[in-house]
């Protein structure tokens, strides 16, 4: 039976958010709102943007659904949409890890050598909860006041040379940042480990952390 209008409208709405992921800048964009809310001239500041082209970024995921926005005084913030955005961006990676095969080895050359030892989440639930492990977050702060592992201590990247005395010099320190793709973990592996520090990452991130519904507390809501 021959397809007819109404269908092929159907479907090109459904392409719409297709579409908006279709394109690495947006990607980038998406993966930074999944952390926190951001208005555009400080996410174009941590993407390595300029202003134009996130705002243009942040209008086609907005068009699709995929975004939405927030008055914070004068200043407008853009977060995701729902929960479902978060998943959805969580599986796009997830089939191009398995079905793309240029994807293993981009990965590599942005990561970095595989150097550095990591556990899966159950494991760092485990060690946390046994007392064996501290758990560090090396995200951006405002990344971690608007969530995080419960526990986690808070030393961003940047900080983490000077501020490394602050980590308990009897435990094993876990690592963990926004994904899958973040490098912060990394970084922050290598650091401690040529420190002297035993340190490892978590395999995945934040974002991996969130869709699996395992806890996340926000720096207001430890506060209560």
């Amino acid at each position: 039976m021959a397809e007819g209008s109404p269908r092929r409208d159907l479907y090109e709405h459904l392409a719409r958010v297709g579409k908006a992921l279709g394109n690495g800048t947006r990607l980038q964009l998406l993966e930074l709102l999944v952390q926190s809310p951001r208005g555009v001239v400080e996410l174009a500041e941590v993407a390595g943007l300029n202003v134009t082209t996130a705002s243009a970024g942040l209008q086609a995921l907005k068009s699709a659904g995929l975004v939405a926005t927030e008055r914070d005084g004068t200043t407008i913030r853009y977060r995701v949409a729902d929960p479902a955005v978060a998943a959805l961006y969580g599986q796009l990676l997830a089939v191009a890890a398995s079905n793309v095969a240029d994807v293993d080895a981009a990965a590599r050359r942005y990561l970095g050598p595989d150097d550095t030892e990591h556990i899966d989440r159950e494991e760092l639930l485990r060690r946390a909860e046994a007392g064996e492990v501290v758990v560090l977050d090396v995200r951006p702060g405002a990344e971690y006041a608007a969530g995080h592992i419960p526990g986690a201590l808070s030393i961003p990247l940047d900080e983490l040379t000077e501020r490394i005395g602050e980590l308990p010099p009897d435990l094993d320190v876990v690592a963990y940042c926004r994904g899958t793709y973040c490098t912060f973990s990394h970084d922050a592996v290598r650091f401690l480990t040529a420190e002297g520090r035993r340190a490892l990452r978590l395999a995945d991130g934040m974002l991996e952390w969130k869709i699996a519904g395992y806890p996340s507390v926000s720096s207001a809501s430890s506060a209560r």
